[in-house]
């Protein structure tokens, strides 16, 4: 699906922007830049103050991940439920091994596990049993709401929190790459799916330790990464206008 756009106008009207987000950028970051550079364009050529264009995002990436993230802008703002309830799909970098308190690479290493047992037979088996609909409890560090916070708040503060599991569904795991300590998976899932748990919970599964070193997401539905606009590339469509 090609992203294309004839005038600055079709942005107040409506449209959803396919962004490729840079890695350790948040997804507000974003929504932020893009509104940011529409709204100045709005500004010179139409005097529309930025108060009346509405700008958000349907699904959280985290920072240290990259790929899609769907920008909705004016009237397409109200499709957001209807996107974030789309599948998804990502490619999932995991080190085998050793464990982190946030599941990826946002703290430090807190233990070490044995690998030697594990081979690419046994992670292909393991990886089956993820397969379906299932209860999955989200990581701590994560921006969960926890009664009016956010999860990492109280996790960066040592506190202790249980969190409750989510159903969620996966229908496709594939292993694309196997180069122990590292493996890399592609995984087709739908909303509410934490791929920093897929990890730690993989790494249980198979008598070891896991995380997550590098999240790409590749489609939204119907959006592909392959037809993403970079934040560059989205300032050259505008000046173009």
């Amino acid at each position: 699906m090609k992203f294309e756009v004839k005038n600055i106008e079709e942005f107040q009207t409506g449209k959803v922007i396919p962004v490729n987000k840079p890695y350790e950028w948040t997804s507000f970051d974003v929504v932020k830049k893009v509104k940011n550079q529409i709204g100045k364009k709005l500004r010179q050529e139409f005097n529309i103050r930025m108060k009346s264009f509405k700008v958000g995002h349907a699904g959280t990436l985290d920072p240290l991940a990259e790929g899609l993230v769907l920008v909705c802008t004016g009237k397409a703002t109200k499709t957001i439920s209807e996107l974030m309830a789309d599948e998804k799909e990502y490619v999932a970098t995991i080190e085998l091994g050793k464990t982190t308190p946030s599941y990826d690479l946002e703290t430090e290493y807190d233990e070490s596990f044995p690998i030697d047992h594990i081979t690419e037979e046994l992670v292909k088996e393991t990886l089956n049993l993820f397969i379906g609909e299932q209860d999955q409890i989200p990581p701590v560090y994560s921006a969960k709401n926890v009664n009016g916070k956010r999860a990492y708040e109280y996790a960066r503060k040592g506190e202790e929190l249980e969190l409750k599991a989510n159903k969620i569904t996966i229908s496709e795991i594939e292993l694309v790459n196997f180069d122990l300590p590292n493996i890399t998976l592609r995984i087709v899932c739908g909303k509410g799916t934490y791929i920093r748990s897929l990890a730690h919970d993989l790494g249980k599964k198979i008598e070891s330790g896991a995380h997550l070193i590098k999240l790409i997401r590749t489609r939204i539905g119907s959006y592909k990464l392959e037809s993403s606009l970079t934040i560059e590339e989205i300032e050259e469509v505008l000046s173009n206008l």
